[in-house]
């Protein structure tokens, strides 16, 4: 069953004899919808970050990418050089492997910024799902608490309404005994 905080709102419970305050039910609610709607709006706000941030990964794996075919690219063409002529090709050869050098490095550098904000990423979002859940067993714990309260003031109200075994043993020796041992009675 899905609720929302608007049926949390709304809910209206039949009333009964000894049934439970109105008010107490009623600020209950509201305070429970209260908490589950912001807990929906951090949701909703983290998810929207998380979108965010998976766009930014994206958008540097795409950068990556290009990287990458720069980087074949550039090896073609000295190739290409290398066959048109030794000398010269030596030397373009050079400074296309210093370049390429200098960008395997730069992406490598970036690769491992990538892989450090994707695993910052997990961290976050481990750290959420715990907040989650932690926010979830305390508003579990607070409700069966509360429920345990509601039994027992339930439990002692019935406790305080039976009555006394000695008196039942009175009442009884009463209708059942005569006037003298009825005295006998009340006597032991």
């Amino acid at each position: 069953m899905n609720v929302s905080p608007l049926d949390l709102r709304q809910q209206r419970f039949q009333t009964s004899f000894r049934g439970f305050n109105k008010v107490e039910v009623t600020a209950f609610l509201q305070a429970v919808a209260d908490d589950y709607e912001q807990a929906l709006r951090e949701t909703d706000r983290l998810r929207q970050d998380l979108s965010r941030t998976e766009a930014i990964l994206n958008e540097h794996r795409e950068h990556e990418k290009s990287l990458k075919s720069t980087l074949l690219a550039a090896q073609k063409l000295a190739d290409d050089i290398k066959d048109g002529a030794a000398g010269e090709a030596h030397r373009i050869i050079r400074e296309a492997q210093g370049r390429s050098d200098l960008m395997l490095e730069k992406s490598q550098a970036r690769a491992e910024d990538i892989q450090r904000e994707i695993d910052g990423l997990k961290l976050k979002r481990r750290d959420v799902e715990t907040s989650i859940e932690a926010s979830i067993q305390t508003l579990r714990n607070t409700l069966e608490f509360v429920r345990e309260q509601e039994t027992r003031e339930h439990d002692d109200k019935i406790l305080f309404h039976r009555p006394r075994h000695a008196e039942m043993f009175e009442v009884q020796g009463s209708r059942m005994d005569g006037p003298e041992e009825r005295q006998d009675v009340k006597a032991r």
